[in-house]
């Protein structure tokens, strides 16, 4: 069976949001690295530095992935990211249509990561690569229950 999905266009927002929800997702550490330069306050109570540094440092991270998402928008390159596109999702592959007679296939080991959220799988490539597919854009919920089974059958969710 296929999965054929509505055209569907990823707004520069919601992509900016997911990806650094994904990078918070693969990098947790760094709040731990943060934490750990906060409790040096502990050792030093007299100074509130390791407090300021933590936090200074942290949304220094934070602005540093935001500034690589929000350079992807930009980019003419990566404009192909933010049209209209169409997927077909079989046991083999994802294939993202651009037109009716162009395509790019994506095969299952080339995924990482996928998640299911509220209506919506998203399927990690990598750090700022994603597929992100509402269940608005399938056909039918047997669509969404077949690409349900298929990701169960990869691994990726339970």
């Amino acid at each position: 069976m296929i999965a054929k999905t509505k055209k569907y266009k990823l707004e520069k927002k919601r992509y900016m949001r997911l990806g650094l929800v994904n990078v918070l997702k693969e990098q947790w550490w760094v709040v731990l690295i943060a934490l750990g330069i906060a409790s040096l306050t502990f050792v030093y109570p007299e100074t509130i530095w390791f407090y300021i540094i933590a936090g200074a440092g942290f949304i220094l991270y934070l602005i540093f992935w935001l500034i690589q998402f929000v350079g992807v928008t930009q980019l003419p390159q990566n404009s192909i990211l933010f049209e209209k596109l169409a997927y077909e999702i079989d046991s083999r592959q994802i294939l993202i249509k651009f037109s009716t007679k162009q395509g790019m296939p994506i095969t299952w080991d080339q995924i990482k990561k996928a998640y299911r959220f509220r209506k919506t799988f998203i399927l990690i490539i990598s750090k700022a690569q994603f597929i992100h597919l509402p269940y608005t854009i399938f056909n039918s919920d047997n669509e969404i229950k077949f690409v349900e089974a298929l990701l169960r059958r990869k691994n990726f969710i339970k």
